[in-house]
């Protein structure tokens, strides 16, 4: 900090009052004082970030740092990479907020005393879980804090408010299968307490006729995406969407299921040839394509506005799609749903014995955009595990239309038995 030609210290480190910290940029400033400098990934101002800014602040001071300015680094989401690369003073936005964190510090002396008994504390605070354990970050001790719950437990039914919440606490109701039928809850709430309490299956009188429409012929069409804080390719930006494979099963009119995929190479951007494919794909099949949420759509219209000259055929793709969730959410419930109608649940408890559990290092969305991060910056070079992660995609991705194809069939028998 003494040596004058150092513009800037990253991760510089303080202690004060017992307090350590570590601060991400300390600028050296003209005048000689310093600017604190808070790096986030997200696309703005949070609340919370003010508190970890203003013990910074404190904690600085104290040991002497004559800190003068106070901004936040964030990512501008309006930035678009050019053919240059990454214009890093342009992906940044700094905000000043000096005043703002001025306002925290007011009382934070008062607020410390509270933090350290709680961090000197040699059990489990006594407090009942609920939404604060998932706000302003997900508590990572969530599963030993409801070890001792029911397995219906009253805090994972959906959409349950605060209020009835604690109403249900102050009768004494712990699950979910012991709510009086008297007690308010919504449709589907009840419909769950019914099934919960009877570990009986609900199916609407009316899934058959839900169910018109979908074919066969049918198609069952999933996609995955990448959405990076740093803009991989040319005319993107950060955060912003990138549709890199899908896959596709097709039930043909005389029952023969078939199979179709993409999976871009990842070292250009991806979405045109991703778009010319699938239009070219569905040419070959006829009926209406099954989706398992409303993603899909989006995308196509993405793509759609982004590409004119495709755009009549995406949006008759668009004009195609019959998404099978609401149908789930609304018409059917098992036990074994757990309170989730992802595919991932249902397909499972629908169709036993299929599942995810043996696919390897890829069962989910988030990793399968990890994994396609990883190839499109170039950051696995060895042959072995690129076609190892490929390999791994495409398994996923087959596994997760193929589960559409599964529920799918298992509803339609559902609706045979109510008819």
């Amino acid at each position: 900090m003494h040596d004058a030609r150092i513009p800037a210290i990253f991760e510089a480190a303080f202690e004060y009052d017992d307090i350590r910290i570590r601060i991400d940029i300390m600028q050296r400033l003209a005048d000689g004082t310093w600017g604190l400098r808070e790096v986030k990934s997200s696309g703005g101002l949070k609340d919370h970030y003010l508190d970890d800014i203003a013990l910074q602040v404190y904690v600085a001071r104290g040991a002497g740092v004559a800190v003068s300015s106070i901004e936040l680094l964030h990512v501008n989401t309006a930035f678009v990479r050019g053919p240059g690369g990454i214009r890093w003073t342009d992906f940044f936005a700094r905000l000043d907020v000096g005043d703002r964190v001025a306002v925290r510090l007011t009382d934070l002396t008062d607020r410390l005393p509270a933090m350290r008994d709680c961090l000197a504390m040699t059990g489990l605070p006594d407090a009942e879980p609920g939404k604060q354990c998932g706000t302003p970050y997900s508590c990572e001790f969530q599963d030993r804090c409801t070890a001792d719950k029911p397995d219906d437990w009253i805090g994972w039914l959906p959409a349950l408010s605060a209020a009835r919440l604690d109403a249900l606490k102050a009768l004494g109701i712990d699950a979910i299968s012991a709510i009086p039928e008297d007690f308010p809850l919504t449709s589907k709430q009840a419909v769950i307490r019914d099934v919960m309490a009877s570990r009986r299956p609900f199916v609407a009188a009316d899934l058959a006729r839900l169910l018109q429409g979908y074919g066969p012929p049918a198609c069952y069409l999933d996609f995955e995406a990448m959405s990076s804080p740093i803009p991989p390719y040319e005319g993107t930006r950060p955060y912003q969407t990138i549709p890199f494979q899908w896959s596709l099963h097709a039930v043909t009119g005389d029952g023969v299921l078939h199979h179709r995929e993409f999976l871009a190479d990842g070292d250009r951007d991806p979405r045109r040839r991703f778009a010319e494919a699938l239009i070219e794909t569905l040419n070959i099949f006829d009926g209406p394509i099954i989706v398992y949420s409303a993603y899909e759509k989006t995308t196509l219209r993405a793509l759609a506005a982004y590409f004119p000259n495709l755009r009549a055929a995406l949006h008759g793709i668009i004009d195609r799609l019959l998404d099978l969730l609401p149908i789930v959410r609304g018409a059917v419930y098992f036990p074994e749903f757990w309170f989730s109608n992802s595919i991932k649940t249902v397909a499972p408890a629908l169709s036993p014995g299929f599942g995810y559990d043996d696919l390897d290092g890829i069962a989910d969305g988030l990793a399968a955009a990890a994994a396609f991060s990883r190839l499109a910056s170039g950051e696995i070079s060895h042959r072995e595990e690129i076609d190892r992660l490929r390999a791994a995609l495409l398994a996923y991705c087959h596994r997760d239309t193929l589960a559409m194809v599964e529920v799918h069939g298992a509803l339609q028998r559902l609706a045979a038995r109510k008819r």
